[in-house]
């Protein structure tokens, strides 16, 4: 092939738009069959965008399973242990150019033993993205193709409607739909989880809201129209909100080590060591992932808008369309605060995310001209 296959994402102006899959590609795929693919997520699209970048001795795979840059991958002849291509890691420009869970890679047999390779990853439809632990500009991809991101909040001492706030900015801005559920309902009655419903849906408004328990199975059925066979969810939230026990009681046994949580604070060690996709009885695909104990933001700039729509319509009234809604005259956001229309802290928190994601922006540029080449003059 004249250029390197699409990576992380991004499509890739190199690759050969005219490229097909080899005949002894497309018959092997007939053997083994398209069965353990769809049973995956697999479909006419995902087999487009692997037309395009195929070569030969390469097949799709789904990464299932992420353990420190070992991979386990689901593939036509079923699931293999995985190693990224030494240019493919050469390459990366960021961890966001690895591989993650959920992701759909090209790959082929390692030249000994059973392990595959991972050559490349197809363009993604959602990725759940943040900024990596530490002081580095780095991102993280946290689940990759994923339809449904259930947001799990704790009936606890975890319940927090700015923490929802922040954990839909980014769930918005990945391109998947956004969900959340108020797990451990059974300790309150029924008008104090109907209380936090309405503070949910005050903190998220226009996204479904369904208080469940995981222990008990309390409005469990509600989660069943988002597990289509085929499509894949993916749970993210705090640590110690029971994302493990709700795990294992999609799958219908224990899959997930519980452990106790402090009293003091609802908080606990992470159950879930490494993210995975675990295929649920009815044929859809759950992708777990640990317990974030910070969500800082990466990309924000759509997710801030839809997970603020109230915010973003008072603003398109706003008499200066770059009103930073100060001290600016014929601000409709303002106006909306003194009349009692806009909840204070909600809009304390818009702003603390908006300036928490120009700061990274600018932490960007300063890093790439840091790292910029320094152009030393000709001498005449």
């Amino acid at each position: 092939m004249g250029a390197h296959p699409t990576q992380a994402g991004r499509a890739s102006k190199g690759v050969d738009r005219g490229l097909v899959r080899p005949r002894y590609l497309r018959c092997r795929m007939d053997r083994v069959g398209r069965e353990p693919l769809a049973a995956l997520g697999w479909d006419e699209d995902w087999e487009r965008a692997f037309a395009e970048v195929a070569a030969e001795g390469t097949y799709p795979a789904r990464v299932l399973l992420d353990y420190q840059h070992i991979y386990k991958v689901g593939t036509p002849m079923g699931e293999k242990l995985a190693r990224i291509e030494g240019r493919m890691r050469h390459e990366a420009a960021s961890r966001a150019n690895f591989p993650a869970v959920g992701d759909w890679v090209v790959a082929r047999d390692a030249p000994v033993g059973d392990e595959a390779v991972i050559e490349a990853i197809l363009p993604r439809r959602s990725r759940f993205l943040r900024k990596a632990a530490g002081r580095a500009y780095h991102p993280q991809v946290v689940a990759a193709n994923v339809d449904t991101i259930f947001v799990v909040v704790g009936l606890d001492h975890d319940f927090n409607p700015r923490r929802i706030e922040r954990y839909l900015v980014t769930a918005m801005e990945s391109g998947a739909r956004p969900v959340v559920v108020l797990n451990k309902a059974d300790i309150w009655e029924e008008e104090g989880v109907d209380d936090f419903v309405e503070l949910a849906r005050e903190a998220a408004p226009g996204v479904p809201v369904h208080p469940v328990s995981a222990r008990t199975g309390q409005g469990m059925e509600a989660l069943e129209p988002y597990l289509l066979p085929g499509h894949t969810v993916a749970f993210v939230g705090s640590s110690g909100v029971g994302k493990s026990s709700l795990v294992n009681r999609l799958v219908g046994k224990e899959v997930q080590r519980v452990q106790e949580v402090r009293a003091s604070d609802s908080r606990g060690r992470h159950t879930t060591r490494h993210r995975q996709i675990i295929p649920l009885p009815g044929g859809a695909l759950l992708l777990d992932t640990p317990g974030m104990r910070a969500l800082q933001l990466w990309e924000a700039a759509t997710g801030l808008e839809e997970a603020f729509p109230d915010i973003a319509e008072l603003a398109s009234d706003c008499r200066f369309s770059d009103c930073t809604h100060g001290v600016e005259p014929g601000c409709a956001v303002r106006a909306a605060l003194e009349e009692g229309r806009l909840d204070p802290e909600r809009f304390e928190n818009y702003l603390r995310l908006k300036l928490e994601a120009e700061a990274k922006e600018k932490g960007l540029r300063a890093r790439e001209l840091e790292t910029r080449p320094s152009r030393r003059r000709k001498r005449r």
